[in-house]
């Protein structure tokens, strides 16, 4: 681990916790399609994301999403302000809420070879 972190492969060590312990228990995936496609419009995408705690992943996708959003809440009416909130402050095409029901499978652990040759 030091060799890792002096390399700076590791960027930071972090405590997993599962969010429904602390009282987040909703997880939704909102699927985002942008206004436009202009520098300004990505631009305050990035900020206005960076402001939410709930907002835990962000991804710029390929297809006809433009972004994929991870959001952890406490519940509906949670996600509820959220989303009017994120939808008042940035005009976007088209926004698609996902709820998970169920995590099957939750890991940070990349798929890297740990064997030593």
């Amino acid at each position: 681990m030091q060799k890792l972190e002096a390399a700076g492969v590791i960027d930071r060590r972090v405590a997993i916790v599962p969010p429904e312990r602390i009282g987040l228990g909703l997880t939704v995936f909102v699927e985002i399609v942008a206004a436009d496609h202009s520098q300004d419009w990505r631009d305050a995408f990035a900020a206005l994301v960076a402001e939410y705690r709930e907002i835990v992943e962000v991804h710029r996708m390929a297809g006809e999403v433009d972004y994929l959003l991870k959001v952890v809440v406490e519940d509906t009416a949670a996600y509820d302000s959220f989303y009017l909130d994120f939808t008042r402050r940035l005009p976007c095409r088209n926004v698609t809420s996902k709820f998970s029901m169920e995590r099957i499978k939750a890991t940070t652990a990349l798929p890297i070879d740990t064997t030593e040759p």
